[in-house]
């Protein structure tokens, strides 16, 4: 890789960094509002509809995914075992919310909770096997290691940093989609 290669891939890769920290920041204020009985009214703020969030969700799904292609066909990383379960978790989020933002089936936005849900729990796994990689949890075969460390943006945000913190993103935006779509169809309470 050149020296332009080089200035773009860090850029690319402090940008992907910085993402993830904003799908942290948010998943930590989202979430007990997307919970919460008055959490809705709070996001109402945010989204003007239910489907909205499925969009941003969407933003999240597709820039991870292209982060990951970026990472593996142009910068040249191997993705270890792990790494690709992430990615089977994660490239068929892009497709499925876009039929769940523009197709008008935001009332199944679980459908895109549940595989962002397992992709962060196999996204967990690897943050332990990286920062563990004596307890050798999982075994990576032949190939790239999972515990093998290409990027720590900020001195801490792997890979797998990148991959959990888009996952949660996803949760928090489909649970949104639940409370506002929970919110439009309970009935207001007259004093």
């Amino acid at each position: 890789m050149g020296t332009l290669g080089l200035q773009i891939y860090s850029v690319v890769i402090q940008i992907l960094g910085v993402l993830a920290l904003f799908c942290v920041a948010g998943a930590v204020a989202g979430i007990p509002n997307a919970l919460s009985r008055d959490g809705a009214a709070r996001l109402r703020g945010l989204f003007s509809s239910p489907a909205e969030p499925l969009g941003w969700a969407l933003a999240v799904a597709a820039a991870a995914t292209f982060g990951s292609l970026y990472l593996s066909e142009v910068v040249g990383f191997q993705p270890c075992r792990l790494c690709w379960y992430q990615r089977y978790a994660m490239y068929p989020l892009v497709v499925l919310l876009l039929v769940l933002r523009f197709g008008g089936l935001a009332r199944l936005w679980w459908t895109a909770a549940l595989p962002a849900t397992i992709g962060l729990g196999i996204s967990a796994l690897h943050i332990y096997e990286q920062a563990n990689p004596e307890a050798g949890l999982v075994a990576c075969g032949t190939g790239v290691p999972c515990s093998a460390r290409y990027v720590a943006v900020f001195g801490f945000i792997s890979i797998p940093v990148l991959a959990g913190s888009a996952f949660l993103a996803v949760i928090t935006l489909s649970l949104s989609t639940r409370a506002l779509l929970r919110a439009e169809s309970t009935p207001p309470v007259e004093a």
